[in-house]
Order: structure tokens, then sequence, then C-alpha cells
């Protein structure tokens, strides 16, 4: 009987393949055909989705004792085309479903999706991450003026300002990216068994009330070793070992070369953004809708690659992040994913957003502290790969509370 169970508990394992080449272990996963649809988790039985448990990757300990990934996974993630997860009028299609069963079945697995975009949204993409790309060489050249730091947020309703100020395209890419995150949304609500539009009460309206600005943000950043050193966080983002945690309901994120890390569920970091261009946004949910799904949809934990900074050859790597944020004033509240049968822990309650983004900074800060304190007691390491490492930014999307979130509430 023990034999059997082992046995049926290696058959539950993905295939893993090694690369004898290299340490990085890989494992291929593909976009299912309607053949294998099927096979998805189903949204009827979301809450009792179990995932199978993976050997652990190499690890090495840093000094305050936490684990460490040496070899980052590189998963290929599912794909999925935006036109085919757009709500629409009449009975749901049989690509439909492919489609948000394959997003929800990879943000499960993997913590992160794939969004296709279409050639007239790629090409606006493709020109606004070039057109950032330029605007922050010549302002990290010039060394004043916003985007000197390599970091630019932008909210629609604000001020306009000098067009030699801003990257190009800006107003035109949160339009784009603002429709994806809500399609996206739209998709994540109905693999509940929710209406799809069930979280858009926490949403700005669309389009926006006159003199109001948005709550969400884009934000383009650009990623290189002479920002790095003697600027501090590019993108505010603070270090830390475990890397940042989206705290909004989820972000979407383009850019011109691969290099951002996602934790996946069991704990294993991977390159999740390998093999994307410009027409690809990357899908990462966040501490928000955490709160609104009762767990359902845990929040992502991303990094920055070391390897596009200590990379000889790196030119830089230039993103745009729309980060979709609930209004202020809004609920989270999880009576709706009651009402669909989900079971909800007595944790999840009530919340304002404005209070449950003080409480999330908060947690920060403490952290934050515990972090320094750990930093400065490991100073005595002198491995400069390992203090490199530390010292890297872990956030290429920008810890945007830090100096502009926390302001919107």
């Amino acid at each position: 009987m023990q034999e059997q169970q082992q046995q049926h508990h290696h058959q539950q394992l993905p295939q893993l393949t090694t690369n004898h080449q290299s340490s990085t272990t890989v494992t291929s996963l593909r976009s299912p055909s309607s053949a294998t649809a099927t096979s998805l988790c189903s949204p009827l039985h979301i809450s009792s989705h179990r995932q199978p448990l993976l050997p652990p990757p190499v690890a090495v300990v840093l000094p305050s004792g936490e684990p460490i990934s040496t070899a980052p996974l590189n998963f290929e993630l599912a794909r999925v085309r935006l036109s085919d997860i757009g709500p629409y009028d009449g009975a749901p299609a049989g690509t439909y479903v492919r489609a948000m069963e394959t997003l929800c079945s990879s943000l499960l697995k993997y913590n992160a999706a794939l969004i296709e975009l279409g050639s007239e949204d790629t090409a606006l993409m493709r020109c606004g991450l070039e057109g950032a790309r330029l605007f922050f060489r010549s302002r990290a050249h010039l060394g004043v003026g916003k985007g000197s730091r390599g970091v630019y947020m932008y909210r629609a309703g604000r001020a306009l300002e000098d067009w030699d100020s801003s990257p190009p395209c800006m107003a035109d890419i949160f339009r784009c990216m603002g429709k994806a995150s809500r399609v996206a949304l739209s998709a994540i609500a109905r693999h509940l068994r929710l209406r799809s539009d069930v979280f858009n009460q926490l949403l700005d309206d669309a389009p926006l009330p006159a003199n109001e600005v948005s709550s969400s943000v884009l934000v383009g950043t650009y990623s290189h070793a002479s920002l790095q050193n003697g600027k501090g966080a590019i993108g505010g983002g603070k270090p830390t070992v475990n890397g940042e945690v989206e705290k909004g309901l989820l972000t979407l994120i383009s850019s011109d070369t691969p290099g951002l890390q996602v934790c996946d569920p069991n704990g294993r970091w991977y390159l999740a953004d390998s093999g994307s261009g410009p027409g690809d946004l990357l899908l990462i949910t966040g501490r928000a809708l955490s709160h609104a799904t009762a767990g359902l949809h845990p929040a992502a934990s991303y990094r920055a690659s070391p390897d596009c900074f200590t990379s000889p050859n790196s030119g830089g790597r230039t993103s745009l992040a729309y980060r979709l944020m609930p209004q202020g004033n809004a609920i989270l509240d999880c009576s709706p994913i009651a009402a669909a049968g989900h079971v909800i822990a007595q944790s999840y309650v009530p919340i304002s957003v404005s209070q449950f983004m003080d409480d999330l900074a908060a947690e920060e800060l403490i952290g934050s502290r515990c972090d320094n304190d750990d930093v400065a007691q490991s100073n005595v390491n002198k491995d400069p790969s390992l203090r490199s490492v530390l010292s890297d930014p872990l956030s290429v999307v920008s810890d945007l509370h830090e100096n502009d979130t926390a302001n919107a509430y």
C-alpha cells in the first residue's frame, strides 16, 4: 500500500528536465489546447485546489539564516490573448472558457501569467518602451529633473506637464494597459463563479470624472549599472531578501529585456518574463485582490534578476508597469466570495482600502527595520557575490507607496 502511494505521488509531480551544461533546472508549461482544457483546475473546485510538492531548489543560507535560491528556474508561463478573455454579450464560447481557465491556472500554479496584446497595442507598447528608454538615458546624462533616477510615475487626471519632462505616449499606454488590467480582473472574477464586474465598485470610474486623479498608476523605469551606483534604489524600492510584494489589485508589466523574477507558491524563484516581447504583459496579483478574494488569489512576490545589473554586456532594462489600484474610499469585502460558496477564514473582514494600505505600510516599516538590523549584523560577511545580491535593487516595478501611493489615500 505504501509503494502504491509513493507511485501515485510521483505521478503527480511535473516532468523536470535538467540541462547537463547548466545547473539551472528547466520545466516547460504549454498553453492547453481544446483537447486538454478539461484537465485544468475547474472554477467549481478552486477552493479545494492543491498543488503538488516540488523538489526544493539549490539554496544557500544567508547570514541572517534566510535561505535564498541560487539557481532560479526558467518557466514557460501560459500565454493567453487579451481578445480571448474580454467580456462580451451572449453565451460563453469555448475560446473564452479555455483562455480564462488557462490564465487563472497559471496564476495559481506560478503566481503569474502572460497576456498577449493585439498588433496595434503591441506597436504602441514598443513605441512607449523605446521612447521611455531614450527619455531615461538622456535624463541620466543630464543628471537633473524627473527621470534622472530611472523612474517616472504617471497618473491620469493630473495637470499636464511639459512634453519634454515625461516619456512619450504615457497617456495612451495608461489607457491601453488600464483596459487590459480590467479585462484580466473580470476573467479572474468569472473563474471564481462571480459576476465579471463584481470588482468594479473598487475601481475608478471609466472615464474619470472631471478634476479627479486616478488611483491607478503607470510606472516607467530604466535599470542600469550606471544608475545603480550612487543613485540609490532604482524606482524608490528598498532592497529586501524576499523581494517586493504587490500591494494593489494586480499589475501588468511590459519590458524590452527579460529580468523580472517571481516566486511561485512553492517558494522557488524563476525568471517570469523570459521569451516575452513588448506585446506581452506579465500579470501578477496583489495584496488587495488577495483580501478581496479571501486568499484564493494570493499576492505575488517579485524582484529584479541580479543578472540584468551584473552582466557586462547589459545595455539596461526599460519597463512599463501598470498598477491597478482600488480607490481609497472603497471597501474590500469578501461577501461575494462567500455568496459564491467559497469558504472564508474569519480573518478576512471588510476593511476600507485606506486602512488596508495603512496597515500594509506599517507592516513594511516594521519589516524594513528588522531587515536593517539583520544587514547590520551580517556586515562581517566579506563575500562580494553575496553582498552584491543583497545590495541590488529587488524591485524594477518600484515601491510606489513610499513616495507616491501613500499620498493618494
